[in-house]
């Protein structure tokens, strides 16, 4: 198979920018995923009440509606009621809303493996709970957790290749362009793959080299 090498060095601007836009989607999904999930498993962890329900139907819902249908209903369902937002926007609340739910369920087994003589030693010295989740519980809940957090961020950062599906020029949308324009179908395909894996693999390797580090500072191997 031979690549017209010609067309894959003029559309590297334009997969360069769509990178950096699939970046910019993945870091804020990724972000605000993150704050949800820890938010979410301390109110399943403690049993707030008014909350652990919303939470468990959330978590369900999230987990068992595919992305795409998530995002048509905040571009195209929510539009229905007056509420008009960016593709953008959509795309990040959507990233936001799944990923919340898995790194949910993430933290709340890295706070159920923390032992209770921990949690009551901690206690019994005086610390309040937000201190006890601080310094006691969610240190060591990361260092469990952290492999299946590096799994959630990574399948984050894949599945922003569905946001194209509401009209955000991502990667995908640019390749399922350029191949219609131009049918440089093999050229487009390869510029794509590479350009996921320059942004998949060094997150994947950074996210082993810090979970080594988090666990070393627990477990001393």
């Amino acid at each position: 198979m031979n690549l017209n090498w010609d067309f894959i060095i003029e559309s590297l601007p334009l997969y360069s920018e769509t990178a950096l836009t699939t970046l910019k989607l993945g870091f804020w999904g990724i972000l605000f995923s993150f704050l949800i999930g820890i938010i979410c498993s301390i109110i399943l962890y403690f049993n707030i009440k008014g909350f652990e329900r919303i939470v468990r139907i959330y978590v369900e819902l999230s987990r068992n509606t595919p992305l795409i249908i998530q995002l048509f209903f905040l571009y195209f369902g929510l539009t229905k009621v007056g509420i008009v937002l960016s593709e953008e926007t959509c795309a990040i609340i959507g990233l936001s809303f799944l990923g919340g739910s898995y790194m949910t369920e993430a933290f709340r087994s890295g706070l159920e493996a923390v032992g209770t003589t921990q949690i009551e030693s901690g206690l019994s010295i005086g610390l309040s709970k937000l201190q006890l989740i601080r310094y006691v519980m969610f240190p060591q809940a990361i260092s469990v957790s952290m492999t299946s957090i590096s799994a959630n961020c990574i399948f984050l950062l894949k599945e922003t290749s569905v946001v194209g599906a509401i009209a955000v020029m991502d990667l995908m949308n640019l390749t399922r362009n350029l191949i219609g324009m131009y049918y440089q179908t093999y050229e487009s395909l390869f510029m794509l793959v590479v350009s996921y894996l320059i942004m998949i693999l060094p997150l994947s390797f950074f996210l082993t080299w810090l979970e080594r580090k988090v666990r070393y500072a627990e477990f001393g191997n």
